[in-house]
């Protein structure tokens, strides 16, 4: 399996994961389009960094080419599974904890 398709497999599942199974539906909200607007920079930085002086480096058959800031496409979709991943489970470990405590009290 290509980095390429790992990468896009995580898309679909972090967003499954967001709108089905945990119900957070932090894809739409405005809310959380701001927030991934204030780490995409970072991710772009950090990934430039890294690829620019060859501390990541990528094989070209294993990408599809485009780059944004030094760092394939396939890592800005993983990145942002991964930050939509985590920010879906917080929201929803979140609700479960508050729940769990107005119910005891």
């Amino acid at each position: 399996m290509s980095y390429t398709q790992i990468a896009t497999m995580a898309v679909v599942l972090a967003a499954i994961l967001d709108l089905y199974l945990v119900r957070t539906r932090l894809l739409l909200r405005r809310a959380f389009w701001t927030s991934y607007a204030i780490i995409v920079p970072f991710q772009l930085l950090t990934n430039w960094w890294l690829t620019s002086r060859n501390i990541v480096m990528y094989d070209k058959h294993a990408i599809i080419g485009p780059r944004l800031a030094s760092a394939p496409l396939e890592d800005i979709a993983f990145g942002f599974a991964l930050i939509l991943g985590v920010l879906s489970l917080w929201v929803y470990w979140g609700r479960r904890e508050k729940l769990g405590k107005t119910t005891t009290n």
